[in-house]
């Protein structure tokens, strides 16, 4: 009777968790950059090639953000990154330049930050756990935002949950080149669903 009591609640559990999962699609299409907001003048700092996103640091070194056309409230985005060359300081926006998902070395602290939120006025109010971190390797990165709570994995595990008091209601999603630095880093795969 337990045994069955048991097998029940697992299955009822399982089915809800499936029942709940959000799914993920498309955001970019591998192909070109459609559906974003490319930033002028490009300089070749967002090319599209074979499935991948390479965004690169010009002469100027001037900072850009990709911003996605749509705005969203409660979100998931997800995206594959592999760090190429320079010193990689990148990062996920949410909703606005205000809530940041950092990828890379944090220009300020000067080590790697990847998977931690990075606010302006509180720097890293929080470090993410980067056991998970691949080396020279591509890295998933995952991002659920809910409200004003946002939790992030890091190559399927959860590795930092924060509540912001300022973030945004509502806006796009941005991709970052930082000012400054000389880098080159690729995304591909690069998904996200309105929750």
């Amino acid at each position: 009777m337990k045994k069955n009591i048991l097998a029940t609640l697992v299955l009822s559990t399982l089915f809800l968790s499936q029942a709940n999962a959000q799914k993920l699609k498309k955001a970019f299409n591998g192909k070109n950059l459609d559906g974003w907001i490319i930033p002028e003048p490009n300089n070749d700092n967002w090319t599209v090639s074979k499935g991948i996103l390479t965004v690169k640091s010009d002469d100027t070194r001037k900072g850009k953000t990709l911003w996605t056309e749509k705005h969203y409230k409660d979100f998931i985005v997800q995206a594959d990154y592999k760090n190429v060359s320079g010193v990689i300081d990148s990062g996920i926006f949410l909703r606005s330049e205000k809530d940041q998902i950092q990828i890379g070395i944090s220009g300020s602290l000067k080590r790697d930050l990847t998977a931690s939120p990075y606010v302006p006025g509180k720097g890293y109010p929080k470090e993410a756990d980067l056991s998970s971190l691949k080396k020279d390797d591509w890295n998933t990165l995952k991002v659920k935002v809910v409200g004003n709570t946002y939790t992030v994995w890091l190559n399927g595990v959860e590795v930092m949950n924060y509540t912001s008091e300022g973030i945004a209601d509502e806006g796009p999603i941005g991709i970052q080149l930082h000012p400054g630095n000389e880098m080159n880093i690729q995304y591909r795969n690069i998904l996200l669903t309105k929750i």
